[in-house]
């Protein structure tokens, strides 16, 4: 299967299991996740706009109430990883998590760009879903199981 074929195929299970309106097996979603490429660093740099998949996981919940709607890669060092509405419906930077670093890390037998939470034993692993498209799961340390979520690229005129 070509790149382009599999960019397809990922970006039609992506949309079905997104707007699944029951909640998603996380099985499921690990097989998706582990079916992806890994992310570069340097790809992620940027704003992206996000939502998370509905697996039963409180922090959909605790994100919602946070009106969370992305992230923001300034470099690998300096990350905004809470991006939320404002009431302007503007996007502002949430201090609730605090910031974050990018980096390569190895996670499920694949090194692939991680979002590593400066102050709270949360990290975040990416895979490519197509271009501008990312998978993440956000393993935080104590939870039961991990949170799925994906983000899109924003152009930058949205800014």
């Amino acid at each position: 299967m070509s790149a382009e074929e599999r960019s397809v195929n990922a970006g039609d299970r992506f949309k079905e299991l997104a707007e699944s309106a029951e909640n998603v097996a996380i099985e499921e979603l690990f097989a998706f996740f582990d079916s992806l490429p890994p992310v570069a660093t340097e790809s992620m740099i940027g704003d992206w706009d996000g939502g998370v998949f509905r697996t039963g996981h409180p922090g959909e919940q605790q994100l919602g109430a946070l009106r969370w709607v992305g992230k923001t890669f300034h470099s690998a060092s300096d990350v905004d990883p809470i991006i939320r509405r404002g009431k302007d419906g503007g996007r502002q930077v949430s201090p609730v998590l605090g910031k974050a670093t990018l980096q390569m890390r190895s996670h499920r037998g694949v090194s692939t760009a991680a979002m590593v939470y400066t102050d709270h034993p949360v990290v975040d692993y990416f895979r490519e879903i197509e271009s501008g498209v990312v998978l993440g799961v956000m393993d935080r340390q104590g939870d039961e199981f991990p949170l799925f979520f994906f983000l899109r690229r924003l152009p930058v005129a949205a800014l």
